[in-house]
C-alpha cells in the first residue's frame, strides 16, 4: 500500500474522501479488471484449439502464452512513462483501444490462417492489458484508505476472476464446441479442411470482444475519474536522488514473488484442459474440459471475495501464508494422485491462488509513496514470469504432463517465503512523502 496521498477533497490517505465517489470509481475500475481477466482466459480455451489447428507440441503451445507474457516485460516501463505523460484515465482508454486493435487482428490471422499473425495479435492485446495493469492497480490502491488497500484490490480482482470464470464458457461455446478439435476424442487425427474451419471459428468471439472494448473505452473516456495529480506521478528529480526503490525489501522480493507466482498460475490454467482430458485423469473432450476450467476460475473469484472481507480484519501477509501453504498441498496431490482426485485437486488450486497476485502487489508497493508508479511498473513487468510457462511445457514433453506440475508446487513455496518474511517493509528508508495537492477529474 502506498504512503498517504492527500488532496483538497479530503484526508486520510485517499484521493477520494467521499465514500460514494470511491464506490463509483471502484465500480468503473472493476469493469476494466473484468475485461482483461476475460480476454486473458479466452487464451486458455484458445491454446488447446491452436494446438490442434497447427499440430503443436506442448512446448510450442506454451510458447504462445510466453509471447503473451513477454508483452508485460517490454510494455511495462513504456506504460509507466505514458501514464506520467497523459494521466491515468487517458492511459486506461488507450489500453482498451490497443486491446481492441489486437482482437480485430485475430480475424485476418484466422482467415489466413497464420501462426505468426496470431502471435502478433496476442502480443498487441497483452500490451494493452499491460497498460491497464500499470494504471489501474496502483490507482485502486490509493483511491481509498491505505490500510484497506489489499482488501480493495482483492475486491476488484474478484471481478477480474469473474471475467476469467465466464471466459471458458464463452470460449467453450463459441470456439471449442463449434470446432472439430473441440469435440474430437483424444488422439483423433484431423483433416486439413477441418483444421482450416477450426482456425476460422475464432473470428466471431474476437470481433465481439473488440466491440465491447471500444464501448468500454468510450464510457471510461466520458467518466470523470479524479487524477492522482502531477506530483504524485513522479517525485521531483532532485527529491528522487535521495531515495532508492532497492532499499524497499518488500518491493525487491515482491518482484520475483509476482514473477514466480505467474509461472504457477499460468501453467495451471494453460495446461488444465489437456490435463483433465487425459484418459487417466478425467477422460473428457476439450469442450467438456472447458466447463471444469470454469470451476478453476470460479474458485479464484470466490477466494478473492472471501479474501477481500478477511483482510479487513486479518493481516494480508498471514492470509497469503495460509493460502500458499494450501496451494502447495493440493499441487502435490495433483502430481501423485490419479483420476478424479488429481482433477479436483488441480481445480482446488484456483481457490488458493485467488488472493496471491493482488496481495503480493499491495504488499510490494507498501510504503513507496511517490515512488509507487515506478514500483508498480516493476511489479507489472514481473508478470512476464508467465512467459516461463514454456519451461513447464518442456518438462511435460520430456517427463509427462502430470509430473510437470511439480514446478507449480515449488513456486508456491517461494510465495510462502515472501508471505512470512519477504513482505515485511524495510526500516532503512522512510517512504517518499507526497505534498498536499488538488485532485481534479481527468
Amino acid at each position: 500500500m502506498p504512503a498517504p496521498i492527500t488532496s483538497s477533497a479530503g484526508e486520510g490517505g485517499s484521493i477520494l474522501a467521499d465514500p460514494r465517489a470511491q464506490r463509483s470509481a471502484l465500480t468503473l475500475l472493476a469493469s476494466l479488471f473484468f475485461m482483461w481477466g476475460f480476454i486473458t482466459v479466452i487464451n486458455n480455451t484458445l491454446l488447446p484449439h491452436l494446438r490442434s489447428v497447427f499440430d503443436l507440441s506442448y512446448t510450442q503451445t506454451t510458447l504462445i502464452e510466453s509471447v503473451w507474457f513477454l508483452a508485460y516485460f517490454f510494455a511495462s516501463i513504456p506504460s509507466a512513462k505514458l501514464i506520467e505523460a497523459i494521466g491515468y484515465k487517458k492511459s486506461m482508454v488507450t489500453g482498451l483501444l490497443i486491446m481492441a486493435a489486437g482482437a480485430l487482428l485475430m480475424i485476418p490471422a484466422a482467415r489466413i490462417p497464420s501462426y505468426g499473425v496470431v502471435l502478433t495479435a496476442l502480443f498487441i492485446i497483452a500490451s494493452g492489458i499491460t497498460l491497464l495493469q500499470v494504471a489501474a492497480n496502483p490507482y485502486v490502491a490509493v483511491v481509498g484508505p491505505p490500510e484497506t488497500a489489499s482488501s480493495r484490490l482483492n475486491l476488484v480482482q474478484a471481478f477480474n476472476s469473474m471475467g476469467t470464470t465466464l471466459a471458458p464458457l464463452f470460449g467453450g461455446y463459441l470456439i471449442l464446441s463449434r470446432s472439430a478439435s473441440g469435440n474430437a476424442e483424444a488422439g483423433q487425427v484431423m483433416t486439413q479442411a477441418e483444421r482450416l474451419a477450426d482456425a476460422q471459428s475464432v473470428q466471431l468471439p474476437y470481433f465481439i470482444v473488440a466491440v465491447v472494448l471500444v464501448i468500454l473505452a468510450v464510457v471510461i473516456g466520458r467518466y470523470k475519474l479524479p487524477d492522482l495529480g502531477g506530483s504524485s506521478r513522479r517525485a521531483a528529480a532532485e527529491d528522487r536522488k535521495k531515495h532508492s526503490l532497492l532499499k524497499h525489501r518488500n518491493l525487491v522480493l515482491g518482484i520475483p514473488a509476482i514473477f514466480i507466482y505467474l509461472i504457477a498460475e499460468i501453467g495451471v490454467s494453460n495446461l488444465f484442459i489437456n490435463f483433465v482430458s487425459d484418459p487417466k485423469i478425467g477422460n473428457l473432450t476439450h469442450a467438456q474440459a472447458s466447463n471444469y476450467l470454469f470451476l478453476l476460475w470460479g474458485g479464484m473469484m470466490v477466494g478473492r471475495f472471501i479474501g477481500s472481507f478477511w483482510m479487513r480484519k486479518v493481516d494480508p501477509g498471514k492470509v497469503l501464508a495460509i493460502f500458499s501453504s494450501l496451494a502447495f498441498v493440493v499441487m502435490v496431490i495433483t502430481v501423485f494422485a490419479s483420476g478424479p482426485v488429481a482433477m479436483w485437486s488441480l481445480i482446488a488450486v484456483g481457490l488458493f491462488h485467488s488472493i496471491m497476485f493482488p496481495t503480493i502487489f499491495t504488499l510490494g508497493i507498501k510504503g513507496l509513496g511517490a515512488l509507487t508508479e515506478e514500483g508498480s511498473g516493476l511489479l507489472v513487468m514481473a508478470i512476464a514470469g508467465g512467459a516461463l510457462v514454456v519451461v513447464q511445457g518442456i518438462l511435460a514433453d520430456h517427463f509427462g504432463l502430470q509430473i510437470s506440475f511439480l514446478l507449480t508446487a515449488v513456486c508456491e513455496l517461494y510465495v510462502l517465503f515472501y508471505a512470512l518474511w519477504g513482505s515485511r517493509t524495510s526500516v532503512e528508508e522512510e517512504p517518499v512523502a507526497l505534498e498536499s495537492q488538488s485532485a481534479p477529474a481527468e
